[in-house]
């Protein structure tokens, strides 16, 4: 174990405060077969249910978080039966994700949308494969039938920060790794919130971020990455609960072979859940909340 990880998991973040305890869970391991707002960790990657996912986006099993996130995404979609024909969901900053085929291949009608090209170029991601202006790339894996992608998807750019009004009355919303690089925390944060308005009541969000492991307090809270403590997380929860919103949290980081192993830079392709950015250790959260009915 590095000597990071020997210091953090010998003290940890911050105990959960006892006001919590009622919605938040850091003691029993997160599970993809009853998936909550939870942590990227080595036991989900062995569940039956990660190979399954992996091979319907057409993808080889590897033990990334980036991949985590996908599945995660698609399962809590499907548990809460989203991913069935006749049914809408929208994409914020898709890149060329291929979720949006997947979906289709259901029969879900899908918008996908992401930062128009100068906005993207500005950022990098235009040279990054992390960003998409067109429809052409979202397919590019075969996951849907042609005719029936180009039926069920459409394209549209937005910014994150400024949700167009006409994009409103979705079953679901989601977004992998792209809130925390909207400027903020508290954009990010807002964003949260300001994507439950594009839902139908009882519609769900699920979207992926960067968490802090080792912190709660310093952290990086502004430019093009920030990286989201506990205790940014714990609020957003607490404003969205307070709103009548659906949340639960399981805040456990596992204590299996990979939950223990800190990826440095250049990052590998495999055995990359927790990695060094900048000063901090973080791996992916995944949030799923259901609106206000």
């Amino acid at each position: 174990m590095s000597a990071i990880l020997k210091g953090l998991f010998k003290s940890g973040v911050p105990a959960v405060p006892a006001g919590y305890r009622a919605w938040v869970n850091d003691v029993a391991l997160p599970t993809l077969t009853s998936p909550v707002s939870q942590l990227c960790t080595h036991s989900q990657f062995d569940e039956p249910v990660y190979e399954y996912w992996v091979n319907q986006i057409h993808e080889q099993k590897r033990y990334h978080r980036k991949q985590w996130e996908f599945v995660y995404i698609l399962q809590n979609l499907n548990i809460r039966l989203l991913l069935e024909n006749g049914r809408k969901g929208l994409g914020f900053g898709v890149g060329q994700e291929p979720l949006p085929a997947l979906m289709a291949s259901r029969g879900v009608n899908v918008m996908a949308t992401d930062l128009d090209l100068e906005g993207a170029t500005q950022k990098g991601w235009a040279t990054s494969n992390q960003h998409t202006t067109s429809l052409d790339v979202l397919n590019n894996r075969g996951i849907c039938e042609p005719t029936v992608f180009d039926r069920l998807v459409s394209f549209k750019n937005v910014d994150m920060n400024n949700i167009p009004d006409d994009l409103a009355g979705y079953d679901f919303c989601w977004s992998s790794c792209a809130f925390e690089h909207l400027g903020s925390i508290e954009l990010g944060l807002q964003f949260v919130e300001n994507s439950l308005k594009c839902l139908k009541p009882g519609g769900v969000a699920v979207h992926t971020t960067e968490y802090n492991c080792q912190s709660n307090d310093k952290t990086l809270d502004k430019g093009g990455t920030v990286i989201f403590r506990q205790r940014d997380i714990l609020a957003l929860a607490n404003r969205l609960r307070s709103a009548g919103h659906l949340l639960f949290l399981n805040l456990n980081q596992g204590s299996q072979d990979l939950d223990k192993h800190v990826d440095m830079p250049p990052y590998a392709q495999d055995h990359h859940l927790k990695l060094q950015l900048d000063k901090y250790v973080t791996t992916s959260i995944g949030l799923v909340v259901q609106k206000a009915a």
